[in-house]
């Protein structure tokens, strides 16, 4: 206790330092303060494009630096899931896996399914749908995710609507099986106690961002689905429910080469991806592999997570596939290719 103590007294010192600094160069200092990093304590200068880590406007981007990459310097994103980039999981539910490749995976309404499952981290997400009238399948949606780390459950869901206003949040959260009173609007931040996990609103309603340090950011929107989606899909929704659920887009940190789960599975560094390129709807099952009997449990036929779970120094990586961009050509600077 002492010690952690110590290492929080030297790092918001350092961090003050740096901060001061600040007004010299005009833009916000930010550091990386993972003593894995190479980018460790690293002075860096948010660009003009974004100025600020926590923007006044929600719709903002903010300023970050990735201590996992070796160019140490801060970026811009949008603090919004991004549902075009890796790591997304949004609509019903299409994925966008870590290495680049859209694929759809519908589970079946009702049940949970792992979307990561790795030794020291498992997510699981509730699926909620409906089975249109002569279709084979439940068209499924992302209700609610189970976030399991060292001895601590977080859950975050969508609250069910009979019709969608955006004035209403829909948002609820529970740690350790305590439901959070973290107050409507931007920004308004919950950390636990340990500092292991943190939430904070990214818009006044609807959105957040969860963060659990050194493993995993999960960007979170709460969003309906609407007449036109009913319309183009057919899904036939009934009057009093627009299923309302998640977007979301996670970005991982140092996953094991042995992970697994729906989403997890694509960030294996020899994987290869049954989803057929060139088909609009590319669907891969896993069901029966990937099945939990509710949202925080570990329990799945291919399931890894433990919870003393430690990684061993001879256990190579995953590389940080959470910022790949595919925008700006067939390499992504990452070592491998982006395919379509």
């Amino acid at each position: 206790m002492m010690s952690n103590l110590k290492n929080k007294w030297f790092f918001t010192v350092v961090i003050l330092f740096l901060a001061g600094l600040t007004e010299i160069s005009g833009g916000e200092l930010i550091t990386c303060t993972s003593k894995k990093s190479k980018c460790f304590l690293k002075p860096l200068y948010c660009p003009a494009e974004c100025p600020s880590k926590s923007p006044s406007d929600p719709k903002a981007k903010a300023c970050y630096v990735n201590c996992n990459s070796p160019m140490c310097k801060p970026e811009c994103r949008n603090r919004k899931a991004n549902c075009k980039q890796p790591g997304a999981a949004c609509l019903d539910p299409r994925f966008i896996g870590g290495d680049g490749i859209v694929f759809y995976f519908h589970g079946k309404s009702n049940e949970h399914f792992s979307l990561v499952s790795d030794l020291n981290l498992q997510i699981n997400a509730r699926f909620i749908g409906l089975r249109p009238a002569s279709r084979p399948r439940d068209s499924t949606w992302i209700q609610a995710l189970g976030i399991l780390f060292d001895m601590h459950a977080f859950s975050v869901e969508a609250i069910k609507a009979e019709t969608w206003d955006d004035e209403v949040d829909h948002l609820k959260f529970y740690n350790d099986g305590k439901e959070l009173d973290l107050p409507e609007g931007y920004p308004s931040i919950w950390e636990s106690s340990e500092s292991s996990i943190m939430v904070e609103r990214t818009s006044n309603k609807n959105g957040a961002l969860i963060t659990l340090p050194e493993v995993a950011e999960i960007s979170v929107n709460v969003v309906p689905v609407t007449k036109e989606d009913d319309r183009i899909h057919n899904y036939q929704l009934p009057s009093d429910d627009c299923f309302a659920h998640l977007d979301v887009q996670f970005r991982f940190y140092g996953l094991s080469t042995k992970v697994e789960g729906v989403l997890g599975r694509t960030y294996q560094p020899d994987f290869k991806n049954p989803a057929k390129l060139g088909v609009a709807m590319p669907v891969v099952g896993g069901e029966d592999k990937y099945r939990t009997s509710n949202l925080l449990s570990s329990k799945c036929n291919s399931c890894i997570f433990s919870p003393a779970g430690v990684l061993k120094e001879s256990d190579p990586l995953v590389m940080d596939f959470g910022t790949l961009d595919c925008t700006g050509g067939s390499s992504s600077g990452h070592g491998i290719v982006c395919r379509k």
